[in-house]
């Protein structure tokens, strides 16, 4: 299946004020999804801990509950943030620090 050929105009393009990107970006590139991982710890297991995991496992995690989780757009940091409960009763992210360096790697 072959892609739709883009062309520029000014109702697709805008301006950047960053020289390095070549002034333009199509505005359709807004609408790509992208996945957002939201990490709040990490454990090192061995293989044979984890061929031991069984419903009821327990793993403690590098982080405090407290702790800020970090999000990160294929392993970038791109923000850090609080777990906060929504108002559905689900587990939800606020955002605390946006990142400002883009090669950053998340944790």
């Amino acid at each position: 299946m072959a892609l739709p050929e883009i062309t520029p105009t000014d109702e697709n393009i805008i301006e950047q004020d960053d020289a390095s990107s070549g002034g333009k970006v199509y505005r359709s590139i807004y609408n790509v999804p992208v996945n957002v991982v939201v990490s709040i710890g990490q454990k090192r297991l061995t293989v044979s801990e984890i061929l031991d995991l069984r419903p009821d496992s327990v793993i403690a995690l590098s982080a405090r509950i407290e702790d800020p989780v970090s999000l990160t757009v294929d392993n970038r940091l791109i923000a850090r943030g609080e777990l906060i409960e929504t108002d559905e009763g689900g587990l939800g992210v606020k955002i605390t620090e946006i990142s400002e360096d883009p090669d950053a790697k998340g944790a």
